[in-house]
C-alpha cells in the first residue's frame, strides 16, 4: 500500500519511536541480565549457608527482571484487564495457571499482570517452548529454574521424563508456589488444523479460537505436586480464607487470554511499541485441586471441558467485547490492571546503577591485571 504525503511523517515517527525503544531495550537488558548474574555469582556463598533466603533474593531480582519487561508495554499502551475469580486472594496457595496460547505476546502480558499479586512472580515456575531458551532472557529463565520444554512426538515421552525430574529437583528446593502451563503445546495459528483434524477423528468439539488441550504435562505436574489427601474449597468458597492449609498443589487456575477483535499481539510488537494501544483481556477461573481427577482417561475429560468453555468465553468476548458474568449474576465485573510507576522507575534505576557499578569493578580488575 501507497505511503501518502499526509501519512509520512506519522510513519516517520512510528519507526523513529521504535528505533529509540529498541536501543532502549538493549541497553535495559545489558545492564539488568548482566547485574542479575553477577550479584547470584557473589551470593553463591549464601546458596550453601542458607539456600532458602539465597533463592528469595533471586527470586526478588526475577520479579523486578520481569517488571521492567511488563513496563516496555505498560509505556506504549498496552493494559490488561482482568475479569472472573480473583486470583489475589491464594497468592499464598500452590497454583497451575492452565493458559491459552495465541502468541509469544501472551507470556508478555502474564509478566505484567502478574506484578501486583504479592510474590507470585518471585516464586513462580514457567513452562515454555524451548525456543525461549534462546532468547535474551534464556539464561535468566534457566537460573531461576523454569523449565523449556521441546515439542514434537520424538521429544515427548523423553520430555515428561525431564519434566518429572525437574520439579522433583527444583520446585520445593526453590520454594517455588505457581507453575505457568500452556497446555495447547504451541501457538492457536500453528495447531488448530491440527487440533480440529484431531477432534473430527475423535467426535469431539470443534475448536476455532482455541485447540484441544494435551494432558501429559498437567499429568505430571499433578503426580509430583498434589499431595496425596483433600485440600482446597470449592472456588468462590469462604474457606479459601482460612489460615492453615495442607502442603502442595492447591488449586487450578484457568486463564483465558482474548485480544480485542482476536488480533493476538506479539513480542516484537511488545519491544517496538508500534502498534496502538491496545487491552489486553485476561479471565480467571480458579478450581480446587481436590476437584480435578488424576487419572488418565478422567483427566483428559476435564482438561478438555475446560477448553470448550475458554470456547465458549472467547465467542463471547469477540461478540460483545467482554465476558460474560459467572452464574447467579446479571453482568461481569472488571478489574484494570496497573504498574506503579515509581515502582518501575526505582527497579530501572537499581538496573542501571547496577550495571554501572560492576562495569567499574570489572574495569578496576582489568587494570590490576593488565
Amino acid at each position: 500500500m501507497a505511503v501518502t504525503l499526509e501519512e509520512a511523517p506519522w510513519l516517520g515517527w512510528i519507526l523513529v519511536k521504535a528505533l529509540m525503544r529498541f536501543a532502549f531495550m538493549v541497553a535495559n537488558n545489558l545492564v539488568a541480565i548482566s547485574s542479575y548474574i553477577c550479584y547470584l555469582i557473589v551470593l553463591q556463598p549464601l546458596r550453601v549457608l542458607d539456600s532458602k533466603r539465597f533463592w528469595y533474593i533471586e527470586g526478588i531480582m526475577y520479579k523486578w527482571l520481569l517488571g521492567m519487561v511488563a513496563s516496555w508495554g505498560w509505556y506504549a499502551g498496552y493494559t490488561v484487564v482482568e475479569w472472573g475469580d480473583d486470583i489475589k486472594t491464594i497468592t499464598n496457595d500452590e497454583a497451575v495457571m492452565l493458559v491459552n496460547h495465541q502468541a509469544t505476546g501472551d507470556v508478555c502480558t502474564l509478566m505484567m499482570c502478574l506484578q501486583d499479586k504479592e510474590l507470585v512472580v518471585a516464586q513462580m515456575m514457567w513452562l515454555m517452548d524451548h525456543i525461549f531458551k534462546y532468547t535474551n532472557f534464556g539464561i535468566v529463565s534457566l537460573i531461576h529454574g523454569d523449565f523449556f520444554i521441546r515439542q514434537g512426538k520424538s521429544h515427548r515421552e523423553q520430555q515428561l521424563l525431564l519434566l518429572k525430574k525437574h520439579l522433583e529437583k527444583n520446585y520445593r528446593s526453590r520454594d517455588r508456589k505457581w507453575i505457568v502451563l500452556f497446555p495447547e503445546g504451541g501457538f492457536l495459528r500453528k495447531r488448530r488444523e491440527t487440533s480440529q483434524t484431531f477432534a473430527k477423528k475423535n467426535n469431539l468439539p470443534f475448536l476455532t479460537h482455541v485447540t484441544l488441550p494435551r494432558i501429559g504435562a498437567t499429568k505430571i505436574i499433578l503426580n509430583v505436586l498434589v499431595a496425596r489427601q483433600e485440600n482446597g474449597s470449592p472456588a468462590g468458597g469462604d474457606a479459601r480464607e482460612f489460615d492453615s492449609k495442607p502442603k502442595g498443589l492447591q488449586w487450578i487456575i484457568d486463564t483465558t487470554i482474548a485480544y480485542p477483535k482476536a488480533e493476538p499481539i506479539d513480542i516484537q510488537t511488545w519491544i517496538l511499541g508500534y502498534r496502538k494501544p491496545t487491552v489486553t483481556h485476561v479471565h480467571y477461573r480458579i478450581f480446587p485441586i481436590k476437584d480435578v481427577p488424576l487419572e488418565t482417561d478422567e483427566l483428559s475429560d476435564w482438561l478438555y471441558q475446560r477448553f470448550i468453555e475458554k470456547e465458549d468465553l472467547l465467542s463471547h468476548f469477540y461478540e460483545t467485547g467482554a465476558f460474560p458474568p459467572p452464574k447467579g449474576h446479571k453482568e461481569a465485573v472488571s478489574r484494570e490492571m496497573t504498574l506503579s510507576n515509581t515502582w518501575i522507575f526505582l527497579i530501572q534505576s537499581f538496573a542501571f546503577l547496577s550495571g554501572y557499578m560492576w562495569y567499574n569493578i570489572f574495569q578496576y580488575f582489568y587494570h590490576c591485571l593488565f
